[in-house]
């Protein structure tokens, strides 16, 4: 059955939602780490997210496809790419490299998703979409560069490489979620987590075997991330690439890490700069430019070869739940 469009008001709220959920997952995060391990982080919020995703997908009436079924295969496998991996390669890498340039290597991950996209699924690369990518990462840049520029900040190299694996380790999987077989957001989602959870799990007990128990402030930000970032996140991550696709996805990844900084200034006393605002305008006008058509693709959209057509009725069927 065919999807039906999302009105603007809508799009606009699921954008929203993400860039809040996302944007206090830095914050969360950072207030984490200051309480337990970054392998018991992981796998403590992996493990709610798995438990609110799969009790919402029973509860909600959806059911799992049977084992034998390639969807567990397809979305396992995201949630290695999209969470297992990344969250311990950024982990690894944060060790010698602070979170300003971390954020800024991160931010290329909209460039490769769009260059993979362009490969492997039907929105191809234009000079505009390039360009206004470019911006966008430069608005990144502007925001978490230090004051200090110069070759001494490759001094990290190998550790800034594992960062940027990561940040491809979530292109990577923007792009493959797209292609993956048609399943309800719901089902697709606790089926990410519950793979992602018990690799989260092997590894931290295998890595840091004794830095298990949380205490409280731990204990309510791994709540907050669990159910948030990692539960309704990846929930509406899946229902808006399925909709818009992955370069609208990408786009979006842009204010996050701005939003972050608001928070930090608002509610946890960090000193606000004029960056603040350059990033910002910067990465609207980046945003602006990637979605501007090139000449071609506007002859192309104005032609509708079954434009005058009577289309034929769509018959009424009952939605798959599974």
């Amino acid at each position: 059955m065919e999807k039906s469009p999302l009105s603007r008001p809508a799009m606009i709220a699921l954008c929203a939602a993400l860039i809040l959920i996302w944007g206090s997952a830095f914050n969360f995060v950072g207030v984490a780490v200051d309480h337990i391990s970054p392998f018991w982080l992981t796998a403590w919020r992996l493990l709610v997210g798995a438990t609110v995703l799969t009790l919402y997908a029973l509860i909600t009436g959806h059911r799992f496809p049977t084992f034998r079924d390639p969807r567990w295969i397809w979305y396992s496998v995201l949630g290695m790419t999209g969470a297992v991996i990344p969250f311990l390669l950024m982990a690894k890498g944060q060790l010698s490299v602070d979170s300003g340039l971390t954020a800024v290597i991160v931010g290329a991950m909209p460039l490769i998703t769009i260059v993979l996209a362009h490969f492997f699924t039907d929105e191809k690369l234009t000079l505009f979409k390039v360009f206004g990518f470019f911006i966008g990462f430069l608005g990144v840049a502007v925001l978490f560069m230090p004051d200090q520029f110069g070759l001494g900040l490759t001094g990290n190299w190998k550790s800034q490489l594992i960062i940027l694996c990561g940040a491809f380790c979530y292109a990577g999987t923007t792009v493959a979620a797209k292609r993956a077989p048609k399943t309800p957001a719901p089902v697709g989602s606790a089926i990410m987590m519950i793979a992602a959870s018990i690799a989260g799990l092997t590894a931290a007990l295998i890595l840091d075997p004794g830095g298990h128990v949380p205490n409280a402030p731990a204990l309510t930000m791994i709540l907050l991330l669990g159910i948030g970032s990692t539960s309704v996140g990846t929930i509406l991550y899946l229902f808006f690439i399925d909709r818009v696709g992955p370069s609208s996805m990408a786009r979006l990844n842009y204010f996050p890490p701005v939003l972050s900084v608001i928070i930090g200034v608002w509610f946890l006393s960090e000193p606000f700069t004029w960056k603040l605002i350059v990033a910002f305008i910067v990465i609207i006008i980046g945003v602006m430019v990637s979605r501007i058509s090139s000449p071609s693709e506007r002859r192309m959209g104005s032609i509708r070869p079954d434009r005058g057509r009577p289309r034929p009725p769509i018959p009424a069927v009952r939605p798959d739940r599974d």
